[in-house]
């Protein structure tokens, strides 16, 4: 800010002020301003008058360069300069033998040289307490000098700065971190309050400082892979960090054997994850790690991959298609060191021979390989199933011998033939060569009674069974009425007689009972 220089009197008002001053029996001197109130380095000009008319000797005394500007009977007027300090100007006079003064008081303000806030850690964690620092040096009056530490416009201190303005002044006040501080602008501003003396309020602001805050979990981030990798497999590795601030500010990396990997990561609100795919190349041990770097902390995780070699056992059958009663060798290899195992074989043996029947038709090997690695045991298997070619079968349990049917019912001759290849199957009548449908729903008549020969036939050879069909006749409806009838006429004339037979029973008892009233009514003598 300009200094502000003290304006000078008119000569016209110094005239005025002569032409009032008082004779030599009542003189006195006076200066002009009795207040200033300057920036430091200033000048400013002061009157110096008396009310003495003779013999006046008039001068003012100060610890600034002076120069007399102007000067009356009994006035003067001086310009003081590079005013450094407060200060009180007087001004004397010597009236004849009588001496006199009068001071003035010179105050000065200025503006802190320095309003710096020390240097913020590169990152805070949350949680942990943040001590802010600001250095005032300079400015007065300091009764009118604030400090101010800020977060964006909210005040977080304030105090006065001293009294002393020789030392520089220290203001220091501790927050207790949080996520919402992370961007947050900090600062220090003082405050000179000279609106009392009819100026304003100046501000002076520090740098702005910026802070960047992290939050980190105790755990450490998670491996999500397998312990084991094959030889010539690929595999994908992931590795993930929640409960972390700012997200968007981490940076996750996956190692194997010392060398990164090609890695996606992904940063979702407090979840960072990465993911690889890691192609297994040479049988042995590596280390996966799992490198996460937020602010200044680094959180590792590591995991040791085991890689093997192991090929799938070898199970192998002489022949896959054989005929029936032909002789099948069953052999079951590993490598690797892996133990096999042959299902069906005796026990400890991974090789063996058998005759084959038509039960082996669709049998089902199993070769197995185990292998140990890690203090895990990893199983393999191979399965092939044999093909035996038979004739045709026709048993009792799939074509019965004997079907005895009612006439006009609805029936399915159930007759199959089994064999492979499947054999076609056909049943024709002894006399006349009649076919029976087989596997077909159809009303039975009469005419389908009889003897009939069902032939399988295939490429491996043919069988016949003969199949009687007996055709049970309708049984006629009138003889089965006349019984009815009769029966329900026999019963009527039973129902009839027992009726009869009643009612003329008791007529007879009534009537013995009415005699035998009669009789004791003669046997009473008149009174």
């Amino acid at each position: 800010m300009a200094p502000t220089r003290a304006r000078p009197t008119p000569p016209l008002l110094l005239a005025l002020v002569a032409v009032v001053i008082p004779g030599p029996g009542s003189a006195q001197v006076s200066i002009h301003p009795k207040e200033a109130f300057l920036p430091r380095g200033a000048s400013m000009q002061v009157n110096c008058s008396s009310s003495c008319s003779e013999n006046l000797s008039l001068g003012l005394e100060t610890q600034w360069p002076k120069v007399e500007l102007d000067h009356g009977h009994n006035w003067k007027l001086f310009e003081l300069s590079d005013i450094g300090d407060d200060s009180k100007p007087l001004c004397f006079e010597n009236c004849g033998p009588i001496q006199s003064s009068a001071s003035a008081t010179i105050v000065l303000y200025s503006f802190p040289e320095r309003v710096e806030l020390d240097r913020l850690p590169t990152w805070q964690p949350v949680g942990k307490n943040l001590t802010l620092r600001c250095l005032v040096d300079g400015g007065t009056p300091r009764s009118q000098l604030s400090v101010k530490l800020l977060r964006g416009g909210e005040v977080l201190h304030q105090e006065p700065v001293g009294v002393d303005s020789r030392n520089p002044k220290e203001v220091t006040v501790t927050v207790l971190a949080s996520r919402d501080d992370h961007g947050a602008n900090f600062s220090c501003r003082t405050e000179l309050d000279l609106r009392p003396q009819g100026l304003a309020l100046f501000p002076n602001v520090s740098v702005i400082r910026q802070l960047w805050t992290f939050d980190l979990p105790v755990t450490e981030p998670k491996l999500d892979t397998p312990d084991l990798l094959e030889v010539g497999t690929v595999q994908k590795v992931m590795c993930s960090l929640g409960g972390l601030f700012p997200a968007a500010e981490a940076r996750i990396t996956l190692e194997l054997g010392g060398h990164t990997l090609t890695s996606k990561s992904t940063n979702h609100r407090d979840l960072v994850s990465a993911t690889a795919l890691v192609t297994a190349e040479m049988e042995g041990t590596q280390q996966l790690r799992c490198v996460l770097e937020l602010a200044d902390q680094i959180l590792k995780a590591e995991r040791t991959l085991s890689i093997y070699n192991f090929s799938a056992p070898v199970l192998t059958l002489s022949q896959q298609e054989v005929s029936e009663g032909s002789q099948v060798t069953v052999k079951c290899e590993a490598q690797g060191g892996a133990q096999v195992r042959l299902s069906g074989a005796p026990p400890g043996q991974v090789q063996f021979t058998l005759n084959a029947s038509s039960e082996d038709h669709e049998r089902i090997f199993t070769c197995s390989a185990a292998l140990r690695v890690a203090g895990q045991e990893l199983l393999k298997n191979q399965t092939l199933k044999l093909h035996v070619l038979y004739g045709p079968r026709l048993d009792e349990n799939d074509c019965p011998g004997n079907w005895t049917w009612p006439e006009g019912s609805q029936q399915n001759l159930s007759c199959q033939a089994f064999g492979n290849p499947p054999p076609k199957l056909t049943c024709s009548r002894k006399t006349d060569g009649a076919l029976l449908p087989i596997g077909e729903v159809k009303t039975v008549t009469w005419a389908m009674n009889g003897t009939y020969v069902c032939h399988a036939v295939s490429s491996h050879g043919n069988i016949t069974r003969e199949v009687f069909l007996k055709v049970l006749p309708k049984s006629p409806i009138w003889p089965i009425i006349i019984i009815v009838v009769i029966l329900a006429t026999v019963v009527f004339v039973g129902v009839l007689t027992i009726y009869i037979y009643n009612r003329q029973r008791k007529i007879r008892i009534y009537k013995l009972q009415r005699a035998q009233e009669e009789a004791m009514k003669l046997k009473v003598p008149p009174h």
